[in-house]
């Protein structure tokens, strides 16, 4: 995947990274697939909380779906849902 995409994408994260860091938490981009599916790790605090599958889904995904429609979907490396 291009760095654009990659680029796109960090600045969706860097819209709601703030949020995150208050809370002790950040992510990183692990990958973006050929499908523009964005795999993620979640970081800090965020790789253990309770709340981190809807962070990803309310938060984070919805911040890179608003600022890239093309991307299919947000996915953490490091998130069991139960």
């Amino acid at each position: 995947m291009g760095s654009t995409m990659i680029d796109k994408v960090e600045l969706a994260l860097d819209s709601i990274r703030p949020y995150l860091e208050a809370d002790g938490g950040n992510v990183k981009i692990v990958e973006i697939t050929e499908d523009m599916v964005v795999r993620l790790e979640l970081t800090g605090t965020c790789s253990s909380c309770p709340m981190s599958t809807m962070t990803l889904k309310a938060g984070v995904e919805e911040a890179i779906k608003r600022a890239i429609p093309e991307i299919t979907k947000v996915e953490a490396v490091n998130v069991v849902i139960a």
